[in-house]
């Protein structure tokens, strides 16, 4: 009887061990993926579905990814074909954000703060060539 529940005991605590490093392992994993910085896989900042034709991105920089990794910042990124300054813009209006301030479209870069409740984001769209790169940050944002 007792070298059973040593044994049950035993099982119990390898068990419990075994979910706690597949726990750890699984979010460390995170970091060395390309999407490292997406908070939520086809959502743009967690909200609303990605448009059609934005194809999420992250920064390869080791310190870029060591300030998201540390909370120290948030950061999506959004690729997308041709000048399309709008889409992912509009995407977050849909998920709840108001546009606060907005330096309008020049046809080489357009920004904006969106707010919602007490969230603060900055939103630049930058052409990169043909096409657009979205970059949607804040400080401090797990």
């Amino acid at each position: 009887m007792r070298f059973q529940r040593a044994a049950v005991l035993s099982l119990l605590v390898l068990g419990l061990l075994t979910a706690g490093m597949s726990f750890w392992l699984a979010r460390e994993a995170r970091w060395k993926q390309p999407l490292y910085c997406m908070q939520v896989q086809g959502q743009v900042w967690g909200t609303v579905p990605v448009p059609a034709g934005a194809t999420p991105a992250c920064p390869e920089s080791q310190t870029v990814r060591e300030e998201v990794r540390r909370g120290e910042s948030r950061l999506e990124q959004y690729e997308l074909r041709g000048w399309q300054p709008a889409p992912v813009l509009d995407a977050l209006v849909a998920g709840g954000f108001s546009v606060v301030s907005r330096i309008p479209d020049d046809g080489i870069q357009e920004a904006a703060v969106l707010a919602r409740g007490k969230e603060r984001l900055t939103y630049v769209a930058d052409r990169m060539g043909e096409d657009t790169l979205v970059s949607i940050t804040t400080r401090g944002g797990r």
